[in-house]
């Protein structure tokens, strides 16, 4: 049998599939991974005490916003790398945005501090801790991101593996934001960053891994 007979036969009666199943599954997994990565936090860390009065602070939802515009870029990648041959084009270079206005916060807020204040706002108290309770906070969004390709027709599997990652680690920054008490520029440029790279790396390594078809 020929390899057009043979595919002939296999797609004879298939039904179409619907356009809206892909971003009816993206949406899903973004949903999930965000609820996964709320009740994870809640489970484990706990709202912060304080968080009305941290609220109130310009840089709370600095803190949140960056968080999310990463998420916003992990979702577009995803998107882009859910169909086969897609090509990212210019979106991964939409994180220069977010992560270049925090690193100008930070920039401005290490040039009006003393010489001997710059490293605590580096550090802060949690810096020993942040990048692992994010990463750790990213895992459901993880699964959630890998089991939404998983539904689509990615080809770049790394890729797309590594886009999953970073839209989980988004998501994780997100929901930990709600516990974390730094608010420094510098802090959150540093480590909400190395965070969310754990869980990208993770999914550029698992990708090749869970997303065959």
């Amino acid at each position: 049998m020929k390899t057009d007979d043979l595919i002939d036969l296999l797609a004879h009666d298939a039904p179409p599939v619907p356009r809206s199943a892909v971003p009816r599954r993206l949406g899903a997994g973004v949903a999930l991974g965000l609820a996964g990565a709320a009740a994870l936090m809640a489970a484990v860390f706990g709202l912060r005490p304080e968080l009305a009065r941290m609220a109130a602070e310009p840089m709370f939802w600095g803190k949140l916003a960056y968080a999310a515009a990463v998420a916003a870029v992990g979702v577009a990648l995803l998107w882009r790398l859910g169909r086969p041959g897609a090509r990212v084009g210019s979106v991964p270079w939409a994180l220069v945005l977010p992560v270049g206005l925090m690193a100008l916060a930070a920039l401005a807020t290490l040039w009006q501090a003393l010489p001997g204040e710059r490293m605590a706002l580096v550090l802060g108290s949690t810096w020993r801790t942040c990048p692992f309770n994010i990463a750790l906070l990213s895992l459901p969004a993880l699964g959630a991101a890998l089991w939404a390709l998983r539904g689509a027709a990615p080809t770049r599997l790394a890729a797309a593996g590594a886009a999953a990652g970073l839209l989980a680690g988004a998501l994780g920054a997100l929901a930990y934001a709600l516990h974390c008490p730094e608010l420094q520029a510098p802090f959150l440029l540093v480590w909400y960053l190395m965070g969310m790279a754990v869980p990208t790396v993770l999914g550029g390594w698992l990708g090749p891994r869970l997303l065959r078809w």
